[in-house]
């Protein structure tokens, strides 16, 4: 087969789909390589290094379209692509297409295979794919969260663990998934008192095993979400329906009951956001303030550390790109029902739930066309 590393057009993102290593190993097992010129820079990997390991270099992004029979990127196609996407190709990349009306309209009229990271899900719920990705988030929430609480930032000046004699600051997490349990691990790290809320009793169990004792596990509620934010100093939303829309769990009104200079970060906005107040922000300009409140809702978080991404990425995505490769899709999704479940939109039918219900569009079970 012939694979595509496409360079990254949305704005400020740095990371790159594939490192060379992972070049070498589709080149391993028999694929022809095209990589876009300077599509690794940003995460540290020279054109040089990627032809060190077999790739060939292309100069611009239509001709890895016109060539290969799959395309990888990392974020979703963007309207200078839509026209490139070819019937019958494989687009293998993260696409939250619960989000995007539009381009889920092009992709079905495109007829091409298109296979999400984020809906790749294991027998035991886990995402495998957008696991990476979320631990750098969660991280990075926090980190963020403590930035934009200075006063500089617009914060109301809280230090997050405070200091002896003065109480640190609180974070409340909604959702104790991937992204909330490495929120809740940097906030509990910094000092500060952490509430993670989430709705599975198991869940809360686990983590009040592994969490230290400045982190308080809370069956998540409208009433008990009312009440937490009135005093938190950092919001994080941290949740997520694989391959749907994300629940709005704060009202515009909620909003308004918090501190002035407190902060939110909505992680999930790449899944149109958990905050009915969210909307999607860039590096360069990544927050806005509502009712006094900042508001931090980057659509790309793990853009800002493109290297650490990138490689955490390709470990995830390598084993599943080989087999789509190896067997193409039709045999893989068979063979696998985890590469089954990444089918979004499959040769103009749309075959994810979650997308079908977000638009009122007809849903097409991925069984019935293999």
């Amino acid at each position: 087969m012939i694979v595509g590393i496409l360079k990254e057009i949305k704005p400020e993102e740095n990371r790159v789909s594939m490192t060379p290593a992972g070049v070498e190993i589709m080149k391993q097992n028999g694929h022809t390589m095209l990589v876009e010129k300077n599509a690794g820079l940003c995460s540290g990997f020279e054109d040089s290094d990627y032809v060190g390991h077999g790739a060939e270099i292309v100069n611009t992004a239509k001709e890895i379209f016109d060539r290969s029979d799959m395309v990888m990127h990392v974020k979703e196609p963007l309207p200078p692509e839509y026209d490139l996407i070819r019937e019958g190709q494989i687009v293998f990349t993260y696409l939250h297409l619960a989000a995007f009306e539009q381009l889920t309209r092009v992709l079905v009229k495109s007829k091409s295979v298109c296979i999400a990271y984020e809906t790749i899900q294991k027998t035991d719920g886990s995402l495998p794919l957008l696991t990476p990705m979320s631990e750098v988030a969660g991280r990075m929430a926090i980190q963020q969260g403590a930035k934009y609480l200075e006063m500089a930032q617009g914060g109301q000046g809280i230090l997050l663990g405070g200091v002896p004699g003065v109480d640190p600051g609180m974070v409340v997490i909604i959702g104790g998934g991937v992204v909330g349990t490495n929120a809740a691990k940097m906030a509990c790290g910094l000092g500060a008192k952490v509430y993670v809320l989430d709705m599975n009793p198991e869940r809360l169990r686990y983590l009040s095993d592994i969490m230290p004792a400045n982190c308080f596990l809370l069956m998540s509620s409208p009433a008990v979400i009312r009440d937490l934010i009135t005093r938190a100093d950092v919001v994080v939303g941290a949740v997520l329906i694989p391959g749907a829309k994300a629940p709005k769990l704060m009202t515009a009104d909620m909003v308004k009951t918090m501190k002035k200079g407190s902060v939110l970060v909505d992680v999930a906005i790449d899944q149109g956001g958990c905050f009915e107040t969210s909307k999607a922000t860039t590096h360069s300009n990544p927050i806005y303030i509502v009712d006094g409140v900042v508001h931090y809702c980057v659509a790309n978080m793990p853009g800002a550390v493109a290297k650490t991404s990138t490689m955490a990425l390709t470990n995830a995505t390598l084993p599943y790109a080989v087999q789509i490769a190896n067997k193409g899709w039709k045999k893989a999704m068979q063979e696998n029902k985890e590469v089954r479940l990444g089918a979004n939109v499959i040769s103009g039918k749309i075959t994810c739930k979650g997308v079908s219900d977000a638009f009122g569009l007809e849903y097409t079970r991925i069984d019935g066309l293999l």
